[in-house]
């Protein structure tokens, strides 16, 4: 694919830049936005709008395509949770890239980060504690740097997106069944984040209501129907 081929659109929005580049790879099209935009990673948000097929001998493939988004530079709580983020995954050893997907999330309170990378699997650990207690951190010492409270959302290769997709089907599923057989059904137990989606998932529910019991890791969520 030569240059002249590569599909690109910079145009204001919202006071902003965005542009979108197409790629082999989505990780190629993201350095190539940001040397057209002269900025560094920290600097924008990437959106990945496809990550693009090899296609057979050459033919029927697609290129990646990522959209890129100046954000403002003032923007302090981007920066110093992105400097912080990245130092740790140095010092872990671990080849990965920290994409920002959203400066600012209103349901997060604050900026959305994206993992990715050859070895970004080993931050999500068993049942996603690993990338909890990063999550943790980084909002720890972000805070610390700042003098005031920073809310921040890390995911891995989009495992949290799946994570909480599967939950919120899942606790649907289960409120279904409560109503049809009239019985409670507990939960696994779950960390605070993932009992969050499902009390959230079922809180407009007019027939079941949500529990949780127990302690520590053993806390898990109860689902009742109304009236039991």
């Amino acid at each position: 694919m030569d240059q002249q081929s590569l599909n690109q659109d910079l145009e204001p929005q919202e006071d902003r830049k965005m542009i979108e580049m197409a790629a082999g790879t989505p990780e190629e099209a993201v350095e190539i936005a940001l040397k057209e935009l002269d900025v560094e990673r920290k600097d924008v948000e990437i959106d990945v709008l496809s990550k693009g097929k090899s296609g057979i001998l050459g033919i029927g493939g697609e290129p990646a395509r990522v959209r890129i988004t100046l954000i403002g530079q003032s923007d302090d709580q981007v920066r110093a949770t992105s400097d912080v983020l990245e130092n740790l995954i140095s010092k872990m050893g671990v080849s990965a890239v920290v994409n920002l997907k959203s400066a600012h999330s209103e349901e997060v309170g604050g900026p959305v980060f994206d993992i990715d990378g050859d070895d970004s699997g080993l931050l999500i650990g068993r049942r996603g504690e690993t990338l909890r207690a990063l999550q943790f951190l980084v909002g720890l010492l972000a805070s610390r740097d700042l003098g005031t409270k920073v809310n921040l959302f890390v995911d891995v290769a989009g495992y949290q997106e799946r994570r909480y997709n599967s939950l919120n089907s899942m606790a649907q599923r289960v409120a279904q069944r409560v109503v049809a057989t009239g019985q409670s059904i507990p939960l696994e137990p779950m960390p605070p984040n993932e009992r969050r989606v499902v009390h959230i998932a079922l809180a407009n529910n007019p027939n079941v209501i949500t529990r949780s019991t127990g302690e520590g890791d053993g806390r898990q969520i109860t689902v009742e129907p109304i009236g039991e």
